[in-house]
């Protein structure tokens, strides 16, 4: 009789997520009885208010563990009993396992961006680099960035406050004060290597650009973690230009990778992962 693992992902407006495919398919590939559940907080007219409600039942339930997304990676965090070191430095989670009796929060979202930037944008300038965004997804990538060798990183959101918190926690992680929150938009990205946004904007459920078209050019590369669509468009643009760019691929696949090792203990073959979702 296979081994069971019963998994899910919370968060708002996902039932275009691959990651139930992507978790299921590698689970046979184990020879695990793998489930992977979908809780959408839209579909179930929740929001973060009811996150400890729906980790009781999880819990009670019998799942090994959660994936969190967008909006709750950082909401979740008071809910948990311990964080691993890099969830902690980050300030989010976005995979919660459930072990002795305890909610442990990691962050998988840092890795995931790190290796598609690394293959998708080796070689790219990273003098300056503009960031749209500072919620969970948003740390998880600065982190990533500034690691990868980003010299200044400006970052920008709807809440300047978050953006200079984000700024803080970066510069008392990585030495040289490389992170400052962003103050002209237009002046910042003229003068930038290249642009990452990390918010939901461009989401099925949230079209649209972080950023006026009219900002993007040839020379300024552009990289994007929202892989559902695939091609946003911001990519699309930025593509018509003859610009540089990174999908949210790469960091999905390679985020669930390290998800998928940590609810089961077992190894997942990343390549077979990888070729799974590009065939989706």
């Amino acid at each position: 009789m296979s081994r069971t693992v019963l998994a899910g992902l919370i968060g708002a407006g996902i039932q275009a997520s691959r990651t139930p495919a992507l978790h299921e398919r590698e689970g046979a590939a184990q020879g695990l009885g793998y489930v992977y559940r979908l809780i959408d907080l839209d579909a179930l007219k929740l929001d973060n208010n009811a996150l400890e409600e729906l980790l009781i039942a999880t819990e009670r339930t019998g799942f090994t563990g959660l994936n969190i997304t967008f909006p709750a990676k950082q909401a979740i965090i008071p809910l948990l009993d311990d964080l691993s070191a890099e969830a902690r430095g980050i300030g989010a989670v976005n995979t919660v396992v459930f072990k002795d009796g305890k909610r442990i929060g990691h962050n998988t979202d840092c890795l995931g961006f790190g290796e598609g930037f690394r293959r998708g944008l080796d070689g790219a300038a990273r003098s300056k680099v503009v960031q749209m965004g500072a919620g969970g997804a948003g740390a998880a990538v600065a982190h990533a960035l500034l690691a990868e060798g980003v010299e200044h990183l400006s970052i920008f959101d709807v809440e300047p406050a978050r953006a200079q918190a984000l700024a803080d926690n970066l510069n008392s992680h990585f030495p040289g004060n490389r992170a400052q929150a962003g103050g002209d938009l237009a002046e910042t990205v003229g003068a930038a290597d290249g642009l990452v946004n990390t918010t939901p904007m461009g989401m099925a459920k949230l079209p649209g650009m972080p950023v006026p078209k009219a900002l993007l050019r040839k020379d300024l590369w552009i990289a994007e973690i929202v892989y559902f669509p695939l091609e946003t468009e911001l990519l699309r643009e930025a593509r018509a230009l003859g610009a540089r760019t990174l999908d949210g691929g790469t960091m999905a696949v390679f985020q669930a990778v390290k998800a998928f090792e940590l609810f089961t203990g077992i190894e997942p073959d990343a390549e077979r992962m990888t070729a799974h979702f590009l065939g989706m």
